[in-house]
């Protein structure tokens, strides 16, 4: 059976030494995350998630669930128990506005908490994830009425939220929508259409759903730019608070899926459904990429959970099973095989994983912190600049933190043999689980496209140009350390490349858009090496400087920290030179790409 231990040591290295959380004190809601609440809130969380949420991944993904003649779900067993815990510990309320009965504390911890919450139990821990981004939507938008009647319930968990984009006829290309929303004497609306892929559309963990819907109003434009936004609860609720009578607004069927059988993914049927408008007619797009922009950085963390599951049970199994012989001779005469842990091409992928959900884990919490100083840093400039990094930084952390953890699943799975292809080692369903992270919230194709398309150019280039200026100045202050040098030369070349990259681009996607689409997801991949080398720079400083001091004087953090640098210089030897090729691939254009004609792509008559 698999098994799942939070690294809660890594994420205390991130949080306390390479970001440094408690030099933010002075900023609101930072100062209530003093050393000893950090440590409480990973350990106790990592206890949680490892001892009630992990041992209902399993039978949760067997089970799956339940939809029931009259359109109600039942969540598998376990899960509403696990719920009721989750809620009573307030785990959902960690990074939540006071005002709204949230804890107030760093999106940091928040986001620490979301890594070990999808590693064990990636189904689960959609149902608040899902609902804490429909709540940040309405916080944004919604009138101080909704906000009143909606938000303290959703911030402590009594209710759950979801959010409905996605139609039969049309994901991506939202104006295409057939949802209606008529206008009612009232001031509600009467919506109706059908919705699909809903992830949490229908459970029984919450009595309440609050729903929000895209339509489109009477007369709109259509297209994307006529597209509105509406607050619809699954039950009206009375003047006095309580729970009325049951909306228009029912689960008509259940997806089969390949992966996250744990979560209630809907088709739901929304017939003169009772809605309410949120923000400005026809601004609904808008008012919706808030929450699609939170749940694409909770996507991210999901890639990098997945991985690490699957990277700490692959080690276990590769101390364990005995397969041949170390390549230079024996490492364990005595025994009649050795452990495959020894053979190069294991080490390969098990290296390969560790540099990857370390310096994943790392830009994670980093992009969490953009997310906190965007709305408390001191000054606006401060504010402005970690706002432009973090919507930089979004596609990628989405896009490459989910194409490769994806493939740290299956090499993962690889390391188990046969062994990893059926049920019985679990490693089958991370690899499943894994699989739909790049393909929600935005296919990583989309992701890219939104990277190179929209994010490089906006503000005149202003977020990319400070993107290269900090991992600029990080290889020129690790360039004054000998050990490091080499590490830094290696970044600033990548570096070099992703810049030429850039270049290439605003010299050729103008005159030929198709060049640009030709080399989106290669960029994306680009921008990912690089940005990851760039927090594995800022960790083997910060290892360096720590084994300098003596770390401690203790064996195990000497451990920590040598195997840190020793990461590092993997991740530099072995992920940085791609930067080249992947440069090149994208200088190709798209010639020779879109030259055949349709019927060209047909292998048989």
């Amino acid at each position: 059976m698999p098994t799942y231990t939070a690294p809660a040591r890594d994420v205390r290295f991130i949080v306390n030494e390479v970001l440094d959380l408690a030099s933010f004190g002075n900023l609101p809601g930072f100062e209530s995350a003093t050393p000893d609440i950090i440590d409480t809130v990973i350990g106790e969380g990592g206890k949680f998630c490892e001892q009630v949420l992990a041992p209902l991944n399993r039978s949760g993904d067997e089970e799956g669930c339940t939809r029931h003649p009259d359109g109600s779900v039942t969540t598998p067993s376990g899960f509403k128990e696990a719920y009721q815990q989750f809620k009573e510990a307030g785990w959902g309320t960690l990074a939540e506005p006071e005002e709204f009965g949230g804890q107030g504390m760093p999106h940091v911890l928040a986001t620490a908490l979301q890594e070990f919450i999808s590693s064990a139990n990636q189904s689960f821990g959609m149902y608040p994830g899902l609902a804490h981004g429909a709540a940040a939507a309405l916080q944004a938008k919604g009138s101080a009425e909704q906000k009143a009647m909606y938000l303290p319930k959703m911030v402590s968990g009594e209710w759950l939220g979801t959010m409905n984009l996605t139609e039969p006829q049309c994901g991506t290309d939202l104006g295409l929508i057939r949802t209606k929303a008529e206008p009612q004497a009232d001031g509600s609306y009467a919506i109706t259409g059908t919705k699909i892929f809903i992830s949490a559309g229908e459970h029984d963990l919450t009595q309440q759903i609050i729903h929000l819907v895209l339509a489109k109003l009477p007369g709109a434009p259509d297209s994307s730019k006529g597209i509105s936004l509406f607050v619809v609860p699954k039950f009206l609720i009375n003047a006095d608070g309580s729970l009325g009578e049951r909306n228009g607004v029912m689960c008509g069927s259940i997806e089969e899926k390949m992966g996250i059988h744990g979560n209630s993914t809907c088709l739901l049927n929304y017939d003169g459904a009772t809605g309410w408008l949120v923000g400005e007619e026809n601004k609904g797009l808008a008012a919706m990429f808030i929450m699609m922009n939170a749940a694409r950085l909770g996507v991210g963390v999901q890639g990098l959970s997945q991985a690490e599951v699957a990277y700490q049970n692959a080690v276990a199994y590769a101390k364990d099973r005995r397969q041949g012989r170390a390549l230079t001779g024996p490492a364990e005469p005595e025994a009649k095989a050795d452990p495959i842990i020894v053979h190069p091409d294991v080490r390969r992928m098990l290296m390969e994983a560790k540099a990857f959900t370390e310096g994943m884990r790392a830009l994670c919490l980093w992009g969490a912190l953009q997310v906190d100083l965007s709305h408390k840093a001191a000054t606006e400039e401060e504010r402005a600049q970690a706002d432009a990094l973090i919507g930089l930084m979004t596609p990628v952390i989405k896009g490459y933190g989910t194409d490769r953890g994806f493939q740290v699943a299956v090499d993962m799975q690889q390391i188990f043999g046969g062994h990893g292809y059926i049920r019985e080692w679990g490693m089958e369903q991370y690899v499943r689980d894994a699989r739909i992270a790049q393909i929600y919230e935005g296919t990583n194709g989309i992701q890219a496209m939104d990277l190179c398309g929209r994010k490089l150019a906006q503000a005149g280039g202003a977020a990319i140009q400070a993107f290269f200026k900090l991992v600029g100045e990080e290889c020129s202050a690790a360039k004054a350390d000998e050990a490091l040098a080499p590490l830094a030369e290696r970044l600033e070349k990548a570096l070099g490349e992703q810049q030429a990259a850039t270049m290439w681009f605003m010299q050729n996607a103008m005159t030929n858009p198709n060049h640009l689409g030709a080399g989106a997801h290669h960029y994306m991949t680009l921008m990912g090496l690089v940005t990851l080398g760039w927090m594995w720079l800022k960790m083997a400083r910060v290892a360096r400087t720590k084994l300098a001091a003596g770390a401690e004087d203790a064996v195990s953090d000497r451990a920590f920290y040598e195997a840190k640098l020793v990461s590092a210089r993997f991740y530099a030897e072995r992920f940085l030179p791609d930067a080249g090729a992947l440069r090149r691939k994208l200088e190709a254009g798209s010639d020779a790409m879109m030259a055949l004609d349709a019927e060209g792509f047909a292998t048989a008559a």
